[in-house]
């Protein structure tokens, strides 16, 4: 009978600590932070895409025009 006892105030204890993580999932404020991360992270993989479709822009495709070298005559 004790051991029936300790598991059920065991699971109503977890009950009572896991519920307010269950309630933060579906209050306004954890919805609008969820809506602006997945805004940033859309924001951040349209620039990259337009990055990667423009590669004269980057630093990689720029060209180094080579200086001729003069020999010195002695």
């Amino acid at each position: 009978m004790s051991n029936s006892m300790g598991i059920a105030s065991a699971f109503v204890l977890s009950s009572l600590f896991l519920s307010p993580v269950v309630m933060a999932e579906e209050s306004p404020a954890f919805v609008a932070q969820n809506a602006a991360r997945a805004a940033a992270f859309d924001k951040a993989q349209t620039e990259l895409t337009a990055k990667a479709q423009n590669p004269e822009h980057t630093p990689q495709a720029a060209t180094v025009q080579a200086q001729p070298q003069v020999e010195k005559d002695s």
